[in-house]
């Protein structure tokens, strides 16, 4: 589908969003954000406009606060271009086990990111919702260790199934094998005895660290939501430090 791309291209002062940041326009559909408010709305209707006149091309530089009345106070360039509708980019894997509360909430939470590629896990059809979110590749795997082993090396896993024994052959599953990182829900008591249990399956104290429990930041509570947020959280902060890393 043939759409308009908004790019910021330059920023002054106070601005909604960075340089480089775009969002595609269709006639009935959108694709990311520059920003939203009132500059994203009015950048929405003028590529609207391009599309019914057929532009194909455009720029403006908008003063937020006397053009828009944004307190911002800075000012923001924007290009559009004609362009086709993107593909979603291709994060760095990431595989959830489970589709009850806390992994609907997961998904529902990371799914809009650009920043993983999702693969949903559990051992039935009937436990994910009617609607997967774009982006996301449901699996059902009557084993859900099997899944794991088609795992690629470099994927993260967060492991939050509705049984502890599942919980614990996944966890086993996964340090029998590369992986980049891994995430399980539960309180310190079924964490100590998972390490106790995991030691007794030959995995060293040092391999058994790697999985992360409990997930998430206890003090914002056990709700599915607060979790799904605080898991969110700590990944974009763990992404952004390895861009840092490697700029």
């Amino acid at each position: 589908m043939t759409g308009i791309r908004i790019t910021v291209a330059r920023t002054a002062g106070s601005v909604p969003r960075e340089a480089g940041t775009a969002m595609w326009v269709g006639p009935d559909r959108t694709h990311g954000t520059i920003g939203g408010g009132a500059l994203e709305w009015d950048a929405i209707a003028q590529a609207r406009r391009m599309l019914a006149d057929g532009a194909t091309q455009a720029r403006q530089v908008i003063p937020l606060g006397p053009a828009l009345g944004q307190c911002c106070g800075g000012s923001v360039t924007l290009e559009f271009v004609a362009a086709d509708m993107p593909d979603r980019p291709q994060g760095p894997p990431l595989w959830i086990y489970g589709a009850g509360h806390v992994g609907r909430a997961l998904v529902d939470v990371i799914a809009p990111l650009p920043d993983w590629s999702i693969t949903w896990v559990d051992d039935a059809a009937d436990r994910f919702p009617t609607a997967i979110p774009d982006g996301v590749t449901p699996l059902v795997a009557a084993d859900m260790t099997q899944g794991a082993r088609h795992a690629p090396d470099d994927a993260e896993h967060l492991i939050l199934t509705y049984s502890h024994r599942i919980d614990l052959d996944l966890c086993h599953a996964i340090l029998s094998r590369p992986f980049s990182g891994a995430g399980l829900i539960g309180s310190a008591t079924k964490w100590a005895r998972f390490q106790s249990r995991l030691r007794v399956l030959g995995h060293t104290p040092a391999q058994i660290a790697r999985i992360a429990c409990p997930i998430g930041d206890p003090a914002l509570g056990k709700h599915p939501q607060a979790i799904a947020i605080s898991v969110a959280g700590a990944m974009i902060r763990r992404t952004a430090a390895r861009q840092e890393r490697h700029a």
